[in-house]
């Protein structure tokens, strides 16, 4: 049974996956290191983090039985399939990429970092099927919150921006809460975590223009919860419920625009409770998934192959 083996070094996972022609598969991440109390990492100690991270991916892949009949090799080439859109981080997983493949023998074929996303949410969810017809997608994460329109492309996909934030992403206000309260970064699960031990219900009504809105004042709200002496609790959860309902609105807005499309979301902020709370309706990866792997990067790979494109 042939295999595809996909690779992704986001801003702040290395990651690499194997997707079989049966739809079976695993996927093998570690994140970056990032020291105590910083928000990221510079580009230069993220390729560096990646270039040394890979081989032991391969090895996990390896000891799991996954590495067996590699047909095509594919990475996450760039965050976005648009112009412009470039971090050198994913040099390490390109590079390797193309590497590996002319090694093997086999088609090497190059995707952004949102596709892939996108692929293994619709994968983690059991709707394969959705790469092959029009929906609409959020890819939430650390870097980008972004409304999507997604249609196929041949065997890829194509994601056209039509919403979400114009100033930070849900992933850096829940980052930068997370440091104003001590939180391990990335601070996502410790969040969602701690804003279970607060009953309140309320929120920040955030503005929404058309498909678009701005998290940067909900930011400063934080700051100010947080010098007022606010519980962490009570913070975390508001922040949360902020994110939950700017992005439900939104929804309902697309759904009004683009009705009978189903709505799928990704990325590391779609793992949040409260927001899988809220969205309802809508399809969410698996929470392993959700956050950066390589598993969707292997999916359009063999859809590649499977079509000889």
């Amino acid at each position: 049974m042939r295999a595809a083996l996909g690779i992704d070094t986001s801003n702040y996972t290395t990651s690499a996956a194997v997707f079989r022609e049966d739809g079976t598969g695993g996927n093998e991440g570690k994140l970056l290191t990032v020291k105590e109390g910083a928000l990221g990492l510079r580009q230069s100690e993220a390729l560096f983090q990646h270039v040394r991270e890979l081989p032991q991916r391969f090895r996990d892949l390896e000891a799991k039985g996954l590495l067996k009949n590699i047909a095509a090799v594919g990475a996450s080439t760039q965050p976005r399939a648009v112009e412009g859109s470039y971090m050198p981080c994913f040099l390490a997983g390109a590079s390797q990429g193309e590497t590996l493949a002319a090694a093997l023998g086999v088609p090497y074929y190059g995707f952004s970092h949102q596709q892939g996303h996108v692929a293994a949410a619709c994968w983690s969810a059991g709707r394969l099927d959705l790469l092959d017809r029009p929906l609409l997608a959020w890819h939430l994460s650390g870097g980008t919150t972004e409304l999507l329109l997604v249609a196929p492309e041949g065997s890829n996909i194509r994601c056209g921006r039509i919403g979400g934030t114009i100033d930070i992403s849900a992933g850096q206000l829940i980052d930068r809460t997370g440091q104003m309260l001590n939180v391990p970064f990335p601070s996502g699960k410790s969040l969602d975590r701690i804003s279970q031990f607060s009953q309140r219900s309320d929120c920040f009504r955030v503005r929404i223009n058309g498909l678009e809105f701005s998290l940067s004042g909900m930011e400063n709200k934080v700051r100010d919860m947080v010098d007022a002496h606010r519980l962490p609790s009570d913070i975390a959860r508001f922040m949360l419920l902020t994110v939950a309902s700017a992005v439900e609105r939104t929804t309902q807005a697309a759904r009004r625009q683009y009705p009978g499309l189903p709505v799928v979301c990704s990325g590391g902020v779609a793992s949040n409770s409260l927001l899988r709370q809220k969205l309802t309706g809508a399809i969410f990866a698996q929470p392993a998934y959700s956050t950066d792997n390589a598993m969707g990067t292997a999916i359009l790979t063999m859809r590649r192959l499977q079509r000889g494109e």
